[in-house]
Protein backbone atom coordinates (compact mmCIF):
# COMPACT_ATOMS: atom_id res chain seq x y z
CA UNK A 1 0.00 0.00 0.00
CA UNK A 2 1.26 3.58 -0.87
CA UNK A 3 2.33 5.63 2.00
CA UNK A 4 -0.55 8.13 3.49
CA UNK A 5 0.58 10.90 5.99
CA UNK A 6 -1.79 13.48 8.08
CA UNK A 7 0.65 16.26 8.48
CA UNK A 8 -1.44 17.81 11.57
CA UNK A 9 -0.58 21.92 12.14
CA UNK A 10 -1.08 24.17 15.29
CA UNK A 11 -0.45 24.57 18.63
CA UNK A 12 -2.12 23.14 21.84
CA UNK A 13 -1.58 26.33 23.69
CA UNK A 14 -4.01 28.47 21.74
CA UNK A 15 -7.18 27.45 22.20
CA UNK A 16 -8.55 26.02 19.03
CA UNK A 17 -5.82 26.10 17.45
CA UNK A 18 -4.74 23.00 18.85
CA UNK A 19 -7.47 20.89 16.33
CA UNK A 20 -4.28 19.28 14.52
CA UNK A 21 -2.61 18.41 17.77
CA UNK A 22 -5.22 17.24 19.09
CA UNK A 23 -5.71 14.40 15.73
CA UNK A 24 -2.34 13.83 16.30
CA UNK A 25 -2.18 12.40 19.67
CA UNK A 26 -5.70 10.87 18.65
CA UNK A 27 -3.91 8.45 15.98
CA UNK A 28 -0.78 8.10 17.83
CA UNK A 29 -3.57 6.30 20.48
CA UNK A 30 -5.63 4.57 18.39
CA UNK A 31 -3.97 4.36 14.64
CA UNK A 32 -5.47 3.93 11.12
CA UNK A 33 -4.69 1.65 9.26
CA UNK A 34 -2.46 2.79 6.30
CA UNK A 35 -1.67 6.26 7.45
CA UNK A 36 0.83 8.06 9.03
CA UNK A 37 0.59 10.99 11.71
CA UNK A 38 3.52 13.47 11.47
CA UNK A 39 3.21 16.62 13.95
CA UNK A 40 3.89 19.68 12.28
CA UNK A 41 3.17 22.20 15.27
CA UNK A 42 3.70 26.08 14.63
CA UNK A 43 6.50 25.19 11.98
CA UNK A 44 4.96 22.75 9.49
CA UNK A 45 7.45 23.35 7.31
CA UNK A 46 10.23 21.79 9.57
CA UNK A 47 8.81 18.09 7.87
CA UNK A 48 8.90 18.72 4.61
CA UNK A 49 12.01 16.77 4.18
CA UNK A 50 10.59 13.91 6.72
CA UNK A 51 7.88 13.92 3.70
CA UNK A 52 9.99 13.86 1.11
CA UNK A 53 11.98 11.02 1.95
CA UNK A 54 9.01 8.55 3.09
CA UNK A 55 7.37 9.36 -0.35
CA UNK A 56 3.75 8.98 0.31
CA UNK A 57 1.30 8.98 -2.31
CA UNK A 58 -1.08 11.11 -0.18
CA UNK A 59 -1.00 13.95 1.91
CA UNK A 60 -3.79 15.11 4.40
CA UNK A 61 -2.76 18.78 6.27
CA UNK A 62 -5.23 19.73 8.88
CA UNK A 63 -5.07 23.14 10.82
CA UNK A 64 -7.37 25.41 12.19
CA UNK A 65 -9.14 27.95 9.88
CA UNK A 66 -11.07 30.95 9.65
CA UNK A 67 -13.56 29.68 6.55
CA UNK A 68 -16.33 32.12 8.18
CA UNK A 69 -18.77 28.94 9.50
CA UNK A 70 -19.95 27.89 12.66
CA UNK A 71 -17.29 26.50 15.08
CA UNK A 72 -16.41 22.64 14.18
CA UNK A 73 -17.15 23.35 10.38
CA UNK A 74 -15.08 20.73 8.49
CA UNK A 75 -14.04 21.91 4.57
CA UNK A 76 -11.76 21.33 2.07
CA UNK A 77 -9.87 24.06 1.54
CA UNK A 78 -8.60 24.41 -2.47
CA UNK A 79 -4.72 25.17 -2.11
CA UNK A 80 -5.45 28.36 -4.66
CA UNK A 81 -7.70 29.96 -2.23
CA UNK A 82 -5.47 29.25 0.85
CA UNK A 83 -3.52 32.84 0.31
CA UNK A 84 -6.86 35.12 -0.16
CA UNK A 85 -7.63 33.33 3.48
CA UNK A 86 -7.55 34.05 7.43
CA UNK A 87 -6.21 31.15 8.43
CA UNK A 88 -5.08 31.01 11.68
CA UNK A 89 -1.68 32.42 11.76
CA UNK A 90 0.34 30.67 14.68
CA UNK A 91 2.37 29.58 12.21
CA UNK A 92 6.26 30.50 11.29
CA UNK A 93 5.32 30.55 7.16
CA UNK A 94 1.57 30.86 5.44
CA UNK A 95 0.13 27.34 4.81
CA UNK A 96 0.04 28.07 1.03
CA UNK A 97 3.63 27.84 0.59
CA UNK A 98 3.77 24.78 2.39
CA UNK A 99 1.39 22.95 -0.12
CA UNK A 100 2.00 24.66 -2.90
CA UNK A 101 6.07 22.74 -1.59
CA UNK A 102 4.44 19.52 -0.84
CA UNK A 103 2.65 19.58 -4.26
CA UNK A 104 5.71 19.71 -6.41
CA UNK A 105 6.64 15.71 -4.98
CA UNK A 106 3.32 14.39 -3.56
CA UNK A 107 0.98 13.22 -6.06
CA UNK A 108 -2.10 14.47 -3.61
CA UNK A 109 -2.28 17.09 -1.43
CA UNK A 110 -5.42 17.78 0.66
CA UNK A 111 -5.70 20.95 3.33
CA UNK A 112 -8.62 20.64 5.68
CA UNK A 113 -9.76 23.44 7.27
CA UNK A 114 -11.97 23.58 11.00
CA UNK A 115 -13.62 26.46 11.92
CA UNK A 116 -12.43 27.63 15.39
CA UNK A 117 -14.46 29.19 18.15
CA UNK A 118 -11.30 30.62 19.90
CA UNK A 119 -7.86 31.14 19.04
CA UNK A 120 -6.39 32.50 22.64
CA UNK A 121 -3.17 31.67 24.74
CA UNK A 122 -4.35 29.02 27.42
CA UNK A 123 -7.72 28.55 26.25
CA UNK A 124 -9.12 24.82 26.14
CA UNK A 125 -10.49 23.50 22.86
CA UNK A 126 -13.83 23.92 22.35
CA UNK A 127 -16.55 20.76 22.24
CA UNK A 128 -17.21 21.93 18.83
CA UNK A 129 -13.87 21.50 17.32
CA UNK A 130 -13.37 18.10 19.90
CA UNK A 131 -16.05 16.67 17.59
CA UNK A 132 -14.71 18.06 14.11
CA UNK A 133 -11.36 16.28 14.87
CA UNK A 134 -13.04 12.88 15.80
CA UNK A 135 -14.88 13.76 12.39
CA UNK A 136 -12.21 13.79 10.41
CA UNK A 137 -10.47 11.07 12.47
CA UNK A 138 -13.20 8.95 11.07
CA UNK A 139 -12.78 9.33 7.63
CA UNK A 140 -9.90 8.66 7.44
CA UNK A 141 -10.72 5.61 8.21
CA UNK A 142 -12.23 4.73 4.74
CA UNK A 143 -10.70 7.64 2.91
CA UNK A 144 -12.82 8.77 -0.24
CA UNK A 145 -10.80 11.54 -1.05
CA UNK A 146 -11.68 15.31 -1.30
CA UNK A 147 -14.97 14.30 -1.57
CA UNK A 148 -15.02 13.31 2.28
CA UNK A 149 -16.24 17.01 3.13
CA UNK A 150 -17.42 20.19 1.29
CA UNK A 151 -15.44 22.37 0.15
CA UNK A 152 -15.07 25.98 0.61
Amino acid sequence: MSRQIVLTVGNNMMGDDAAGPLLAEKLKQQPVAGWEVMEGGSMPEDCLHLIRAAQPARVVVVDAADIGETAGTIRVIDPDTIAGMFVVSTHSLPLNFLIDELKTFVPEVVFIGIQPAIVAFSFPVTEMVQAAVEKVYDKLKDWQGEASFEHC
